[in-house]
């Protein structure tokens, strides 16, 4: 177990994906093509929000005032508004990528494969359960890290909301102390935000964006290419691969060991 460090640190966490599988009438949304496979939620770590927030400012102002990019529809639809990787333009996507080499930041996530029987069995199919535990996974031995932490939450729906992250942070807590039979009595604060509001939630957006490809598209460029700064992987599903399913610099994301998908 890591001592802990008397130092400020800042977790922003968005998810990729949708947790839906069934649609109107029972109808199955992952054999239609209308839901993703897996369900990411994850978050990238920094002591250094401000010079990171102010970078991406500056970027996103660079892009959309570019000569030769302004007239691209999803500049002044979307760019403007927010750096989103699945709706910027390549162009759009290759400054942010590096631009995000470039920064100090270490990001972790857990992806969900989707199961119909397993997710009704442990989740009642309910959306706030799903997204709640696999937050609660993540933290589980990252809350006693440092001594303030403030954690913020990209908003979606019902889903994220103030005390729902509350219930995630407490049951991380609790498993923790069991284990190491440790109190976590560190300072700890939950934000809700718009991800149009905090641009670190951008970052974020991208970053899990080269997650899911991986997984959804088998198209691991992007992925490779920000490896360094993405630390953890867990597979959580993919319990045939246990103790394998967790990814990291010891043990590679590679497309051969997560197929089939």
């Amino acid at each position: 177990m890591k001592k802990t460090k008397d130092i400020k640190m800042y977790y922003f966490f968005d998810e990729a994906g949708d947790p839906q599988i069934l649609g109107r009438k029972g109808v199955n949304l992952i054999e239609t093509g209308n839901a993703s496979k897996v369900f990411i939620v994850g978050y990238l770590e920094t002591e250094d929000p401000k010079d990171f927030r102010k970078g991406l400012l500056a970027l996103q102002s660079e892009l959309v005032n570019d000569d030769y990019l302004k007239d691209i529809p999803s500049v002044n639809k979307c760019t403007s508004k927010m750096l989103h990787a699945c709706m910027d333009c390549p162009e759009v996507r290759e400054k942010v990528y590096k631009f995000l080499k470039s920064q100090k930041f270490s990001f972790q996530c857990i992806v969900a494969r989707k199961n119909l029987e397993l997710f009704r069995k442990k989740f009642d199919l309910k959306e706030a359960r799903i997204y709640k535990y696999l937050v609660t996974k993540l933290l589980e031995n990252r809350l006693h890290l440092y001594s303030e932490i403030d954690c913020y939450f990209s908003s979606m729906g019902n889903v994220v909301r103030q005390d729902n992250m509350q219930e995630a942070i407490n049951e991380a807590i609790i498993i923790f102390k069991n284990k190491w039979n440790k109190e976590n009595t560190n300072n700890i604060r939950i934000i809700i935000q718009k991800s149009s509001e905090e641009p670190m939630l951008w970052a974020v957006d991208y970053v899990l964006w080269t997650v899911q490809r991986a997984y959804e598209k088998g198209e691991f460029r992007y992925y490779n290419y920000l490896k360094d700064k993405i630390s953890f992987v867990c597979d959580i599903f993919d319990t045939a691969k246990y103790p394998n399913n967790y990814y990291s610099d010891k043990n590679p994301l590679e497309a051969k060991k997560i197929d089939p998908i």
